[in-house]
């Protein structure tokens, strides 16, 4: 950068106008530099963004920013350092977690995973491609740590496969999750070998706690010896669940059916979700007893139609996964188990339900739009910091924090779950 007397940034001289202006044009080294640098100049302060640099150089089509502080050259921004601070890629985040070495560097990567998820929200990118994306830097995380500690304790994963459970199984995981998890190993005295199978998962549960995935608070995770069976004794614990139908198993059907293999074996983990869809297909009693206990959740609409809102702390807030989310899945869920439908991720759950049952393509649209709408205020909420002060639920958001757009929205959001509740209650509680 060429200044004036003053400090002032007056031109610029770059290796092309080396080339061009000076070299090709056969000019002497003793030629003045005010007549071969590049004028006029377009610069910055120091109180504009980085994005303000990537215009100016999209539009006078630049590679250098002078930037002034008073009036004066403070600095120079590079289309290199731009580049440098948008180094974080899906590409680049897979390759680096699939390389990691140990936990210390997968900690790191994980922070980068949720400030590439926080830049995509920023770009617009839409709620099922940003739990999609989410999902999948999550699923290589952990298979990266499943891998690093099951080498660590001389676990041979041809023998065993990790499961995701909830959310992880659905694709569906946000930023703030915590773990789900179980694990399937072969073995013919099962007694005797599930200490070292326990042994490896708590350490990576530990792990995965370590790298910002709480562990769960309910213990379903690999580390839990309920978790961490034979083939046989997962089909005999699914098979408990879906003939007795206590409470507990409701529960149970509500986490552990949205079962997904995700690293080692999967052909230990393939017959388990054919065994879910087989036995809970047609399992009336079953259908009746889950139908009952997602009614018991109510959409929070008045009887006017508007939100009934939580008061915190003089806050009105709204839980979106627990009034929200939670209430398509949970539909989507049983809809699917009574058919016998082996999808497990929601939206093509409500897909696959709209093609059996013949719903017509605006209402079957609606299903899929408000979810995934509530599931973007949810990114946003966790994200963006929605959630009123003092309260450790990540789900929750300030109404007051919502524009008048989505508000409006998500009172349609709800209309659209009150309507599928009303469709559980006909086909299944009646």
């Amino acid at each position: 950068v060429v200044a004036d007397a003053a400090g002032a940034p007056a031109g610029i001289f770059t290796r092309h106008d080396l080339l061009d202006r000076v070299t090709l044009a056969q000019l002497p080294l003793s030629t003045p530099i005010a007549e071969v640098m590049s004028t006029p100049l377009h610069s910055l302060t120091d109180e504009h963004t980085a994005q303000d640099a990537a215009l100016l150089m999209a539009r006078h089509s630049v590679r250098h920013v002078p930037v002034t502080r008073e009036g004066r050259l403070a600095g120079v921004v590079s289309e290199r350092d731009l580049f440098v601070l948008q180094r974080l890629s899906l590409n680049q985040l897979s390759t680096d977690v699939h390389a990691a070495p140990d936990l210390p560097t997968l900690q790191s990567l994980a922070r980068d995973l949720r400030q590439f998820a926080h830049n995509l929200l920023g770009q617009g990118v839409q709620a099922k491609q940003l739990t999609e994306l989410v999902s999948h830097l999550n699923d290589a995380l952990t298979a990266r740590l499943v891998e690093l500690m099951a080498a660590k304790h001389g676990r041979d994963l041809r023998r065993a496969c990790w499961l995701a459970f909830g959310s992880e199984g659905r694709s569906e995981q946000t930023i703030a999750t915590d773990q789900d998890n179980g694990l399937v190993f072969e073995s013919d005295d099962a007694q005797a070998d599930r200490p070292a199978w326990l042994a490896f998962a708590r350490e990576v549960n530990e792990a995965l706690d370590a790298c910002g995935y709480p562990l769960c608070k309910g213990n379903v995770m690999a580390s839990n010896p309920e978790c961490c069976l034979t083939p046989q004794e997962w089909r005999a614990r699914i098979g408990r669940w879906i003939g007795q139908g206590t409470p507990e198993d409701l529960l149970a059907a509500n986490i552990y059916f949205d079962l997904r293999p995700l690293v080692g074996n999967f052909e230990l983990a393939t017959p388990l979700r054919d065994f879910i869809a087989e036995h809970a297909k047609g399992a009336t009693r079953f259908g009746h007893l889950l139908a009952e206990d997602l009614l018991r959740r109510r959409v929070p609409l008045t009887w006017l139609g508007g939100i009934e809102a939580k008061v915190i702390d003089g806050v009105p807030t709204i839980d979106l996964k627990l009034l929200g989310t939670a209430i398509f899945v949970d539909v989507a869920r049983l809809h699917c188990l009574m058919l016998g439908l082996p999808e497990v991720n929601t939206r093509r759950r409500l897909e696959a339900i709209a093609r059996a049952h013949n719903v017509d393509a605006p209402q079957a649209e609606a299903w899929v739009t408000a979810f995934e709408f509530l599931q973007m205020l949810r990114l946003r909420a966790q994200l963006d910091g929605l959630a009123p002060a003092g309260t450790d639920n990540p789900n929750v958001v300030r109404l007051d924090a919502l524009n008048d757009i989505d508000r409006r929205m998500l009172k349609e959001c709800f209309r659209v779950a009150r309507r599928l509740q009303q469709r559980v209650q006909l086909d299944y509680v009646r």
